[in-house]
């Protein structure tokens, strides 16, 4: 399987990405740098975290009127699998293939520390090797990753079930005290309508492997593999 990676001026978890694609999961991967328009035969795109053009105007704001992002458009309307991590998710929601925005933590602060999400679908190609209502333990590290949207937008997220990910405690519970941002409905990851694009806060390339001691994110990397298999890629 073809995974290209997205380079953005201020990326900084794609050699994290790439390390966890070819090296851990053995599949072929590739920085595609946001200049590009070629997908060079891409079967998933992965836009990682950072701080693309420094946050400087909205998070993701101006990396989403990068050359590549027209590809990734079209990709995406085709049916390809794209994944956008923390700075990722950002840029897919300014780019308009998610819904919703993710503005300021309810803190004010930036937070880095481990979190806990629970799985809410199994049948979509980033949770296949998930169990229902898995409890996941995985890193978060962002300024902007309190979700909002407007009430009739989350009756329709949660009609067609795009809430992928939500914050919870160790035991699953899922209220005030084991949201790290303030999301509403504690959403820490979604879908689009087609269940093709991801976006997610929390970053499962940064527990991947037993030598960080947690393997939790090992999941999402491996549900998006056996997908693709499924389907012949």
């Amino acid at each position: 399987m073809k995974f290209g990676i997205i380079v953005f001026p201020g990326s900084n978890c794609d050699h994290d990405c790439l390390h966890v694609v070819t090296k851990v999961m053995g599949q072929e991967g590739f920085f595609l740098w946001h200049k590009e328009k070629d997908l060079r035969g891409a079967d998933c795109l992965i836009l990682p975290g950072g701080f693309s053009y420094g946050d400087y105007l909205r998070s993701g704001a101006m990396a989403a009127c990068s050359p590549i992002m027209d590809s990734v458009k079209s990709f995406a309307a085709g049916g390809g699998l794209v994944a956008g991590i923390c700075n990722g998710f950002q840029i897919l929601q300014e780019a308009r293939l998610l819904p919703g925005a993710l503005m300021r933590n309810q803190t004010l602060k930036f937070i880095c520390k481990d979190i806990y999400m629970r799985v809410e679908r199994t049948d979509t190609p980033f949770t296949g090797a998930c169990r229902p209502g898995e409890i996941l333990k995985v890193p978060i590290a962002h300024m902007d990753g309190n979700f909002f949207t407007d009430k009739k937008q989350i009756e329709r997220l949660n009609e067609q079930r795009q809430i992928l990910f939500r914050y919870c405690d160790e035991g699953g519970r899922v209220d005030a005290d084991a949201n790290p941002n303030g999301s509403m409905e504690a959403v820490a990851g979604l879908i689009n309508e087609k269940g093709n694009v991801c976006g997610m806060m929390p970053h499962p390339e940064r527990c991947s492997e037993s030598l960080l001691r947690n393997r939790d994110g090992i999941k999402i990397f491996e549900s998006i593999v056996n997908w693709a298999a499924r389907k012949g890629a």
